[in-house]
């Protein structure tokens, strides 16, 4: 028997092993069922180039739970006492800091690599036993022993066949790794498409009203998972079948992109459009990255297009860096070109389906144009691609490119000053009323439902020229696009006060919400009332809920235009009434108005040219007086409208229908409405 030692202090190798090597304790059976793996293919390696001339035979690897321990064996190289003392003993030997410092920038070299990924080990198991022959020829079996120290001994040993048993004697803060769930499901996890079959005990069936284990290993990896294979040998069932293994109970996805790269990286891998649910943090992080058919991460930002992060499936490649936990990736040359290939790869995909099948594209096109626009949005070189194939659906479910849209609209939705106006709506039912105006004038209305349009909107009226967009509810269709100055008849403005101030007060209170009340001359066949509001604060509003730095935006009320007709004979009913009713009181209010005021602007003239300082005082109180005194009768001429509106139902139902038809009639509101509506009936 030999005996030894490390070369370094337990205070040192092994705690640095555990903070900086691998950031999961879990880790240790992806690393030492991998080492197995590699010793296997180079077992297969040597005899297929003529140096191994020994029969293969089976070469499964094994992992197998005892009482207090794990064992791995395989049946690959194995390794003599030289090699141990190479590939075990020395990873440690030149020291803790030599170690991590050979190995920072070359990670990948860890995948595969007996030594290094064997000193994962200890994060679990007190001792570790290595009982181990090597393929050679009069070999000597070994069995190096180390329960965590610097000391370890080495002797020789019995060993019928070639190859290496890891046996881990798990400790005490550990127990949970030798439980068969646990164990199943880290298998499960990072060994389910290892290139060597891996047995995990025996296959298990119902006998007798119970499980029992039979004589067939319980294999738990697909060897030759889809994206090893030609795309020419597999089927859309075979794509269909792998993303259901992937993703179980999810819906059948869109369509997928079969990676195959060569030159100037190593990239295999399938990529899938899933259906995509309402929110976008959800579906991300289903990519699974994989080094040599070993699982790394499914946190695949920095290789791919954030946009892409939405995705589905596998990219396997050895040439994606990683840092020695494997956990993060690391800034590399080779990635951005990765990067570059993959968004290359998807906008050739979605651009190949459009052409040769636009209908099919169209009838997915709400599945997957939150990929389109949140590429388009984060990545100006796919936006250059996917402006070719990005659609606009109208409200007829019409579909269109962008340039096919220009050229639909151009003629009739040019405004005075040669802008484009692109008309849309984000709700058919909400908004019907107002895409029913607009296509009544022969305006195409898009529908823009999406959960990232308004992004998409402030976007593309950068991106195309002379363009902007209007919702159809921004205003009365006569404004929404304006191709000549236009005259109309204004209503005085005594006539305006007092219809704008009776419709006023009839609003119900809403929490943040303002109305504007105006009037305009809008033809005798539209609504008497109708609400609009501002494209740019609604639009800014939205933009707050998905962006930071705009919080100003969403705590400022919702402002709306309640516009009254005053072209409509029930607008014109409402004011000749009010008019008729007010007027014995109002007279002589309006009187005492056009004096105060009358006074007011003579002495305003006369201070007009002089500076502040050389107007008298007592002519600044007087004009004060005035403004107070014309305030204090304009409100008592208010309060006599409001009065009268107070008891006129006929303002009450216009102010309810026009709140109903924009879904903001609710509650109390609501139910006075109905029993007005009844009573009036």
């Amino acid at each position: 028997m030999q005996k030894g030692n490390i070369g370094v202090t337990t205070e040192n190798i092994f705690p640095i092993i555990k903070k900086f090597l691998y950031s999961d304790h879990e880790i240790f059976l992806r690393e030492l069922v991998s080492n197995a793996v590699d010793a296997t293919q180079k077992l297969n390696t040597l005899a297929s180039i003529g140096e191994f001339k020994g029969e293969l035979g089976d070469l499964t690897v094994h992992v197998e739970l005892g009482k207090d321990t794990i064992t791995i064996s395989d049946r690959g190289i194995g390794l003599t006492a030289e090699e141990i003392e190479k590939y075990i003993n020395q990873i440690a030997f030149s020291g803790a800091n030599d170690f991590l410092e050979k190995y920072k920038n070359d990670a990948n070299a860890i995948i595969g690599h007996f030594g290094l990924g064997f000193y994962s080990a200890f994060m679990v198991a007190k001792k570790v036993e290595i009982i181990t022959k090597s393929y050679r020829d009069g070999a000597q079996a070994v069995k190096w022993t180390c329960d965590g120290s610097p000391e370890f001994t080495i002797e020789e040993v019995e060993k019928a066949d070639r190859g290496s048993d890891i046996i881990l004697y798990i400790d005490d803060d550990c127990k949970e790794f030798l439980e068969e769930a646990r164990i199943s499901g880290l298998l499960k996890k990072y060994c389910s498409f290892l290139p060597v079959p891996i047995a995990f005990g025996k296959k298990k069936e119902w006998k007798d009203g119970k499980q029992v284990e039979t004589t067939e290993d319980n294999i738990i990896n697909d060897a030759t998972p889809l994206w090893t294979r030609k795309p020419s040998e597999l089927s859309d069932e075979d794509y269909k079948s792998f993303y259901s293994k992937l993703y179980p109970m999810s819906d059948e996805p869109l369509f997928w992109i079969h990676l195959n790269v060569d030159y100037p990286f190593h990239l295999t891998g399938i990529l899938y459009f899933p259906k995509v649910k309402s929110n976008i943090e959800l579906n991300k992080n289903k990519i699974q990255l994989y080094c040599n058919q070993v699982y790394v991460t499914d946190s695949v930002e920095g290789i791919v297009p954030d946009f892409l992060t939405l995705l589905h499936g596998v990219i396997d490649s050895p040439d994606i860096p990683l840092n020695v936990s494997r956990s993060y990736l690391q800034s590399d040359s080779n990635v951005k070109k990765i990067s570059t290939y993959i968004t290359k790869k998807v906008s050739d995909r979605l651009q190949s389906i459009f052409k040769n099948d636009r209908k099919q594209f169209e009838e997915k096109w709400n599945d997957l144009k939150i990929f389109i626009n949140y590429g388009m949005l984060t990545q100006e070189d796919f936006y250059d691609k996917a402006q070719k194939f990005a659609l606009f659906t109208d409200t007829n479910n019409k579909h269109y490119t962008f340039e096919e849209y220009q050229t639909l609209i151009k003629d009739n939705q040019t405004d005075k000053d040669g802008n484009l106006i692109y008309l849309y709506a984000n709700n058919k039912d909400e908004q019907y009323s107002y895409i029913e105006a607009a296509t009544n004038k022969g305006y195409n209305v898009s529908l823009m439902d999406g959960q990232l349009d308004v992004a998409m909107v402030s976007m593309l009226e950068q991106k195309l020229e002379k363009s902007r967009f209007t919702r159809v509810d921004s205003d009365v269709v006569d404004n929404l696009i304006v191709k000549e100055d236009k005259k109309g008849e204004v209503l005085e403005a005594d006539k305006q006060d007092a219809i704008t101030t009776a419709f006023k007060s009839q609003l119900p209170k809403m929490d943040k919400v303002e109305f504007n009340v105006m009037t305009q001359a809008l033809g005798e066949n539209s609504a008497p009332v109708m609400i609009t509001q501002s494209e740019y604060m609604r639009r800014m509003k939205e933009m707050a809920n998905i962006q930071a730095g705009m919080s100003f935006y969403s705590e400022m009320p919702d402002m709306f235009n309640l516009i009254l007709n005053s072209d409509h004979k029930l607008i014109k009913q409402v004011l000749s009434e009010e008019e008729s009713a007010c007027h014995a009181e109002v007279a002589p209010i309006q009187s005492e108005m056009d004096s105060v005021n009358k006074k007011r602007n003579e002495l305003k003239d006369k201070q007009k040219d002089k500076k502040d300082e050389d107007i008298p005082t007592a002519e600044k109180d007087e004009l004060n007086e005035l403004d107070k005194k014309w305030d204090d009768l304009k409100s008592k001429k208010e309060a006599i409208f409001i009065s009268y509106a107070g008891n006129n139902k006929v303002i009450r139902q216009l102010i309810d229908l026009a709140l109903l038809q924009n879904n903001m009639l609710r509650g109390e509101a609501l139910n006075n409405f109905v029993k007005r509506s009844i009573e009036l009936i």
